[in-house]
């Protein structure tokens, strides 16, 4: 795989996600370290569970462009977030949209790290999605919010779809290039799907009496 390639997406989520956490700070209100604190661990969170699983450092101890690239990220938006949604519910929805577009390119670059680690095919599909949500759940714990993943969307099945994707071409020899645009494709896709069309996956039902 070519070395940059990689680095390149996983920029690009970090710089994403953190984007999100700092939508949730702004939904709370929080200061300028607030915002910081939620894009750092939003946009690092799920790739430094995956290093660590993987039995890796996590990538940001020897190259702090991650939580760099957070922190300003948090502090931009704490700056120009005023002027981005003028209403809670438009926050709100613009916090979804970008948690999907994060979701879709880390569940690609999560299976693409474990594949390179190696892993094995299936596995490398659990850090996607590991990847993909870790990150967002504990952005939402410290904001005082239920997570994505406990709550009835299709969120996890869809970084998992789009890690798989990848997985797949990628073994049947296509392209990096063209086995992440399919993966990020059909994961943000299913994504955008649920959130347009209130998609959700049928839940147990709760007990009578």
């Amino acid at each position: 795989m070519n070395g940059l390639f990689p680095l390149l997406l996983e920029w690009v989520g970090v710089a994403v996600f953190a984007f999100t956490g700092s939508l949730t700070a702004a939904r709370k209100g929080m200061d300028p370290l607030g915002f910081a604190l939620l894009a750092t661990v939003t946009g690092v969170g799920g790739g430094t569970l995956r290093d660590v699983l993987l039995g890796q450092p996590a990538g940001w101890v020897s190259d702090p462009s991650g939580p760099i690239i957070c922190m300003a990220v948090g502090l931009a938006t704490f700056i120009i977030g005023p002027h981005v949604s003028a209403t809670p519910r438009g926050a709100f929805r613009l916090l979804m949209w970008a948690d999907g577009a994060g979701l879709a390119i880390f569940a690609v670059a999560g299976a693409q790290k474990a594949l390179a680690a190696p892993s094995h095919p299936f596995t490398a599909i659990v850090f996607g999605a590991i990847t993909a949500t870790f990150g967002g759940v504990v952005r939402d714990v410290l904001a005082g919010e239920t997570p994505l993943v406990l709550r009835r969307e299709i969120y996890v099945t869809a970084a998992a779809l789009g890690a798989a994707v990848f997985v797949a071409l990628h073994a049947w020899g296509a392209s990096d290039g063209l086995a992440t645009l399919c993966g990020v494709a059909m994961a943000f896709g299913l994504r955008a799907l649920a959130i347009a069309r209130d998609w959700s996956l049928p839940t147990y039902p709760p007990p009578k009496g």
